[in-house]
């Protein structure tokens, strides 16, 4: 029997993807003629409770002269995820009709009817800023010694101290008065977010071990000159980002004190601490739950009424930040934190304004996600606005390496079939960030099998393996910044900096060798998304004709077209007229050769 239904079609379903609770759904399944089919059943399951509700399709006469239409119209349940087959009842007996690409059931997300995110940030740019190796620009005033090892912008990486062990603990003084002095640079890339590493009280350069949430790091400036930064940068149109980092303190921190560097009576010291019962000890004070086992991170007990009121209560971190101006926060690796806990951090954060921003750090499909044995239910309406959007990061730069388009098509419309549109809008389309190898050396075929970390250090991409990567890279980011989300851009990578994993990728910020190719390049993405806002943030066409990969968005009648092929062949564009590429501005003419491992965007 051939039967047919595909989620991602409007002949099949409309609306596309994520619908909000109430709202009408059609389906239409198609049967092509020979085997008498009595009826067909929607049968829909409720991921939280596993109810079954079953919807019998009408007939609905012929599509063409052997083909039979069945569909119904139903109401979307309450918010929650579900999952929905068809049973198909014929002369055959039962037939169950599966997702073809997965081989299981279809997906579908349903969200809250008063789920909004903010409207602001959609088709902006994002640059994500490693605060301490962004720009040093006066000296921070304050005695250095405290930092471990203070160190001159062009001195190398400490890769581990003398006896063997990686502390971080190298700073090289990147602060804000040297933020402010490159908003400019900043504003030239089309960025509207500047999405700050950790800025609180540390004892490492990466200051995801925080010490107060309360007071910024002195190294970094004062609160006076981070009020100088926020209102500096809103007049420029761009908002601030803060890492909230809430899973974990620092065990050299006014709340665990374990080195007796703060005044405080901290939870490691005393058992008779008001930080005592934020923590889990196993056996007390040396063994204690930590993130992943990183004894310099103890994990909290986000069940700690003074924890929790810290966090999210009148005067707390999100309270006292957000009113100062911040517009936006990240939460480090949320899946950490139980649901009802970041439930209250977006009452917080919308309680100052609904006009500020809220995403997540998740790495796999957020909208069904089970983390810790739970499911997770991060965009439906009480969580986040937002997510890092890694799936679309690793199918990015899969493809740009000559990946296959049906694979790379597959993978980006997944994303967008299982995400509410208004939290697609809001993710950070990310290729490369602190945590990741720099996108430039991921692009390259250089061969680093073999090399430990000191010998990677010294690696440098040139000729040949250079050109390469940075024509990929092109690729990339074009694929990056016309995307759904808001493409997330890792300092230095739009000036061509290299570099592995941590800390290879958190080198200082490369004023003096900037590439100035790849420079303009991002100069001229930043350009192209402002001005064809309406277009990035409206429908989505992927799709692959004679071995080009194209990306449609479109906004009514007017569309904007990224072009790209990684084949390892020139290939003919699919266009019926000359166009413009508005990457170079040369103009292209119809059924154009498109060079292997390059780019075009035009639009109409």
């Amino acid at each position: 029997m051939q039967f047919y239904f595909d989620s991602r079609s409007k002949d099949c379903k409309r609306p596309f993807g994520a619908v909000k609770e109430g709202s009408k759904l059609d389906f239409n399944t198609y049967a092509q003629d020979g085997v008498f089919i009595n009826s067909v059943v929607l049968a829909l399951t409720d991921d939280a409770t596993g109810q079954i509700t079953r919807y019998q399709l009408e007939y609905k006469g012929k599509s063409d002269v052997a083909t039979s239409m069945f569909g119904c119209r139903i109401t979307a349940p309450k918010a929650g995820l579900y999952w929905y087959k068809f049973e198909i009842f014929s002369e055959e007996g039962i037939t169950e009709y599966l997702n073809p690409r997965t081989k299981s059931q279809f997906q579908l997300t349903v969200y809250s009817e008063d789920y909004e995110t903010p409207e602001r940030f959609k088709g902006g740019v994002i640059y994500h800023i490693f605060v301490d190796r962004f720009c040093k620009e006066a000296d921070p005033g304050v005695d250095t010694s405290t930092h471990s090892v203070y160190k001159q912008w062009n001195e190398p990486l400490t890769l581990k101290d003398a006896d063997g062990v990686y502390r971080a603990n190298d700073f090289y003084g990147g602060n804000f008065e040297g933020i402010i002095s490159k908003l400019d640079y900043l504003k030239s890339l089309g960025v509207n977010i500047i999405y700050l590493s950790p800025i609180f009280r540390s004892s490492s350069n990466h200051r995801y071990d925080t010490g107060d949430y309360l007071r910024l790091d002195p190294l970094l400036g004062t609160e006076e000159k981070f009020k100088e930064l926020i209102d500096k940068a809103k007049r420029k149109g761009i908002y601030i980002m803060l890492d909230g980092v809430f899973n974990h303190t620092g065990a050299d921190s006014l709340y665990f004190n374990k080195f007796g560097n703060y005044d405080s009576i901290g939870a490691y010291q005393s058992k008779q601490s008001p930080y005592y019962r934020w923590y889990d000890f196993i056996n007390y004070p040396d063994e204690y739950m930590c993130w992943w086992g990183v004894t310099v991170c103890p994990t909290v007990n986000k069940r700690a009424e003074g924890y929790r009121k810290l966090i999210f209560g009148e005067g707390g971190v999100i309270d006292k930040w957000s009113r100062m101006g911040v517009s936006a926060w990240r939460l480090d690796v949320v899946d950490e934190l139980p649901e009802e806990f970041v439930e209250k951090i977006r009452i917080a954060v919308k309680s100052v304004s609904d006009k500020k921003l809220l995403i997540g750090e998740v790495w796999e499909d957020a909208s069904n996600k089970i983390s810790y044995s739970k499911r997770r239910h991060y965009l439906l309406g009480k969580e986040l606005d937002g997510v890092m959007n890694y799936p679309f990061k690793d199918a990015i730069i899969n493809y740009a390496r000559g990946g296959r388009s049906k694979a790379f098509v597959d993978a980006i419309m997944t994303i967008c079939e299982n995400y509410p549109k208004k939290s697609l809008d809001c993710t950070m389309t990310l290729i490369g960030s602190h945590d990741t190898v720099r996108v430039l050396n991921r692009l390259s075929d250089y061969n680093i099998s073999g090399l430990d970390k000191a010998a990677r250090a010294n690696v440098v991409l040139e000729g040949d393996i250079l050109a390469t990567a940075k024509a990929r890279l092109k690729i990339a980011s074009a694929l990056q910044f016309f995307l759904p989300g808001i493409p997330s851009v890792y300092y230095g990578d739009e000036s061509g900096m290299q570099g592995y994993e941590d800390p290879l990728c958190r080198r200082p910020m490369n004023w003096d060798s900037q590439d100035k190719e790849l420079l303009g390049h991002y100069k001229t993405l930043g350009m192209l998304r402002k001005k064809y806002r309406s277009q990035i943030t409206g429908s989505i066409k992927l799709y692959e004709s004679g071995g080009v990969l194209y990306l449609e968005r479109r906004a009514k009648e007017h569309r904007v077209v990224v072009a790209c092929n990684t084949t390892g062949s020139a290939k003919s564009l699919n266009t019926d007229k000359t166009v413009k590429d508005l990457l170079t501005g040369n103009t292209v003419a119809a059924g154009a050769k498109l060079a292997d491992k390059a780019v075009i965007i035009f639009a109409d």
